[in-house]
This record gives structure tokens, C-alpha cells and sequence, in this order.
């Protein structure tokens, strides 16, 4: 079970950006997290006129680690590590270590 998906939102503990939360865009192979306004590089593209693209620099977001967010508990207000338990009826779900709750409720 994946503890970070997208649709969460995250703080970014480790790095340049460390502090700053986001929303997740994407969670990419590898190990890999795509946070909303996190990590923003420049990139030069070339026009593609076949897929009506205008070259130019573009800005975008930079795949973090997911190792180097942890995501938001909106009861602490801080940021809070993940786990995993089965529920009475058998499902799995996530729930956030510090107070027990579940974070897919």
C-alpha cells in the first residue's frame, strides 16, 4: 500500500524546499512525488507545431523523493508519519502514527 497518493497534501521535510506543502500532482515510479508549486524548474522547449506547442522556457515541477515528504495532519497541524491497519470489516487503510486516526476516512 502506497502511503503517499495523489490527492494528499504534503510538507517537504528535507532539501531546498524543505517547509514548503503542496498538493500531490503525481506519484511517479521510483519513488517519486510531483507536489503542486514545489520544486519549480525552468525548462527550454522547442515549438512543436504537429502538437500546436509554442516553444519558449516553461516552468513546471521537479519530481521530489517521496522520502522527503511527509504528509499534512490537519488534527496536529503539523507534518506526521503514515502507517497501515485493518479495519473490523478487512479492509486496509492508512492512518496517521502520532494520534491514530485515519487518514482515508
Amino acid at each position: 500500500m502506497q502511503k503517499i497518493r495523489k490527492g494528499d497534501t504534503v510538507v517537504v521535510i528535507a532539501g531546498r524546499e524543505k517547509g514548503r506543502t503542496g498538493t500531490v500532482v503525481g506519484v511517479l515510479a521510483g519513488d517519486r512525488v510531483l507536489v503542486e508549486n514545489v520544486n519549480m524548474v525552468k525548462r527550454h522547449e522547442k515549438p512543436n507545431p504537429q502538437r500546436n506547442r509554442q516553444g519558449g522556457i516553461v516552468q513546471k515541477e521537479a519530481p521530489l523523493h517521496r522520502s522527503n515528504v511527509a504528509l499534512w495532519n490537519p488534527a496536529t497541524r503539523q507534518a506526521d508519519r503514515v502507517g497501515c491497519r485493518r479495519l473490523a470489516d478487512g479492509r486496509k487503510v492508512r492512518c496517521f502514527r502520532s494520534n491514530g486516526e485515519l487518514v482515508d476516512a
